[in-house]
């Protein structure tokens, strides 16, 4: 095929995010399988149309091509500058994410807290052993990361009401980049616990392009559950019929729905012919979804984890979609406006036509 003919396959890519998650080198051909699939879901007929163009249409698309590359060559350099410059500002983020660290987990007090009223709480005989409780509830910000991530409108939905026990005991939430992995890891460190032994639970998201959302593999920590506390599974209990010789009650587990799934992200299945075109479209939704709770834990919640605490980063979201909402406003009137000029030079258009109509007609008499 020459060369304006070709298809850019990257910007094919660079359409489908998530096409691909947690797997062996082995299951490469599977892979491929996938992503053919959900790229024909998306092109069509594409290579047809490009070979249906006339000739000289086609020299210009070659042109055109030419000019694409020189823009993906200083994009690139805009990528990489733009790396540079973030690793430059993640150190300079540390210090200040240690502060918020030592503060919600109450390793240093701020200024202003009273010690002695501490003190005189405990001093109080009304209250007894209640008043010691309290102090120490109160150290640091208690559900200081439980509070944000459920003040977030894209976490609130994956955080169950039984999860909650267990987020509370988080202390902090990290990201990173990994050597020999284009994506980024997340890191939740844990209090110890009633519900799993592990102390910090990792996400690592590994992509094909670090500069564009194609995923490639999304490999969550297995969670070490204490005995009856696992969070995504629901056990369910059948007494058995009357007179039945079974008279145990059955037991059956189920999965159910929890914000530690994220730990465990969507499989590709293991046999190829499993993978139809509604399978293949299943998959990438929940691919997008799992992306798309990552990357809002990574680029609003760690960097803005005081801001949706006190509820300020949704008035601060909210406002953004009202100036856009008013944009959508002035657009709308403007056009009705128009629209409104356009009727009224109708009308006068008809009331002129009638006129003359009217003057024909008593010339003719």
């Amino acid at each position: 095929m020459s060369d304006s003919k070709k298809v850019d396959m990257s910007d094919v890519e660079s359409a489908l995010p998530g096409v691909t998650t947690a797997l062996s080198e082995e299951r490469a051909d599977l892979v491929g399988a996938l992503k053919d699939k959900l790229m024909s879901l998306q092109l069509g007929g594409q290579p047809e149309f490009l070979e249906s163009l006339s000739t000289n249409v086609r020299k210009r698309v070659e042109v055109l091509q030419q000019i694409q590359g020189q823009h993906d060559e200083l994009e690139a350099k805009f990528f990489e500058e733009r790396a540079a410059l973030e690793a430059k500002y993640q150190k300079l983020y540390e210090p200040l994410y240690a502060k918020r660290y030592d503060i919600v987990n109450g390793v240093v007090e701020v200024e202003g807290v009273s010690v002695e009223a501490a003190v005189d709480k405990k001093d109080d005989t009304t209250t007894g052993d209640k008043k010691d409780d309290k102090a120490t509830e109160e150290k640091g910000v208690p559900n200081f990361w439980l509070t944000a991530m459920k003040t977030n409108e894209v976490l609130v939905e994956e955080i169950q009401e039984r999860d909650e026990g267990a987020l509370k005991y988080l202390k902090d939430i990290k990201w990173c980049r990994v050597e020999g992995f284009k994506g980024f890891k997340l890191e939740f460190f844990f209090d110890p616990n009633p519900y799993f032994k592990n102390t910090v639970l990792t996400k690592i998201y590994d992509m094909v392009d670090e500069d564009e959302p194609i995923l490639d593999k999304a490999v969550g920590t297995e969670i070490e559950w204490l005995p009856g506390k696992n969070l995504t599974q629901k056990v369910l209990k059948k007494v058995p019929k009357r007179g039945s010789k079974n008279t145990k009650p059955i037991t059956k587990t189920e999965k159910c729905e929890s914000f530690f799934n994220f730990f465990n992200p969507p499989q590709v299945p293991e046999d190829d012919e499993d993978i139809d075109d509604e399978t293949a479209e299943d998959l990438q939704t929940q691919m997008e979804q799992d992306y798309d709770v990552g990357t809002t834990i990574r680029d609003k919640i760690i960097p803005h984890a005081v801001s949706w605490f006190t509820g300020e980063a949704v008035e601060d979201e909210d406002e953004e979609y009202e100036d856009e909402d008013e944009d959508d406003d002035e657009d709308e009137d403007e056009e009705d406006d128009e629209d409104d000029e356009e009727d009224d030079e109708d009308d006068e258009d008809d009331e002129n036509d009638e006129e003359d109509g009217d003057e024909g007609k008593s010339k003719k008499k």
